[in-house]
């Protein structure tokens, strides 16, 4: 398998598409039902989960793991792990926001016919939204073994990381989008790492997509199903600069269907869209879901 390059950071070129405030765009999308949402680390924001490229972003200070690290080091591995392991209890400390609860509500109401979110934190099942939404970049509440493939939870990993690692005083940072803290080199020197539950040897990973590694063709193929179903795309919170959420917005446009983003700031996406939107999400999706007559449901 051929994996892609990681793109970690974007440089907008050539005439911006001029943001505006007004929510007229994506009300008049929403209205007309049949619209699919693509989300972004902007979305959990206001959950305190941080996103990667905003003014505050989790890139300014902190490089992700990429597949290929992970997989060649196992010092990377121990380094992914301790951080992750501390990480993890500020993942499951968030907590749906108002934009997530509206996503619920609107596709509840079938004005949103489907979900595709490059986040990986199951706030929106958390949320309310069906199941049936695709995480187009894993979750970081189930693992997967490198080597016999068995899937396993995080919970349970949680727990036996916790029994290897009783004495284990590391102080965690804030969280990033990965799920992972910043944490000092010799805290990691005493972190040890555990193996498959299941044939005993085998390498350990989050069952999420890692910066450089491909997103399964099964999920891109339900990704692309679903925008061609669709009437139109809406995108909510995601500079779109990586290429596993931009080939959608293109395909969308490519079809001729509208495109509206709502994000705060330029995104790799702008020129396939009609509008783009700057406004705080919640804010922005509670009033979307008014003017079509949906109330959101409360956490």
């Amino acid at each position: 398998m051929v994996r892609t390059r990681p793109t970690l950071t974007w440089e907008p070129t050539g005439e911006a598409l001029p943001r505006t405030s007004s929510l007229d765009a994506a009300v008049d999308l929403v209205a007309d039902e049949g619209v699919v949402v693509l989300s972004g680390a902007g979305l959990s924001t206001e959950s305190g989960i941080p996103d990667y490229r905003g003014a505050s972003g989790a890139l300014r200070r902190h490089t992700p793991m990429t597949y290929d690290d992970f997989v060649a080091s196992a010092e990377a591995r121990r380094r992914y792990w301790a951080r992750s392991h501390l990480g993890w209890r500020g993942m499951t400390g968030a907590r749906p926001n108002d934009g997530h609860r509206v996503v619920a509500a609107l596709r509840a109401s079938g004005h949103v016919a489907g979900v595709i979110t490059q986040n990986v934190d199951g706030l929106h099942q958390a949320a309310g939204t069906p199941p049936e939404v695709v995480d187009l970049h894993g979750s970081l509440d189930r693992v997967i073994c490198l080597s016999c493939r068995a899937l396993s939870s995080r919970g349970d990993l949680e727990r036996r990381l916790t029994e290897a690692n009783a004495t284990f005083d590391g102080v965690a940072a804030r969280v990033n989008p990965d799920g992972d803290v910043d944490l000092a080199e010799e805290a990691v020197e005493r972190f040890r790492p555990v193996d498959c539950a299941d044939c005993g040897t085998g390498v350990l990973k989050p069952d999420v997509v890692f910066f450089g590694e491909n997103v399964p063709k099964a999920r891109v193929d339900r990704c692309r199903e679903l925008v061609d179903e669709a009437k139109a795309l809406l995108v909510l919170g995601s500079s779109l600069t990586v290429m596993s959420g931009l080939r959608f917005v293109r395909r969308a446009a490519e079809a001729g269907k509208p495109v509206v983003i709502v994000n705060q700031g330029v995104t790799r996406g702008d020129r396939y869209a009609g509008a783009r939107i700057e406004a705080p999400l919640g804010v922005a999706l509670g009033e979307v879901a008014r003017r079509v007559g949906v109330g959101a449901t409360a956490a």
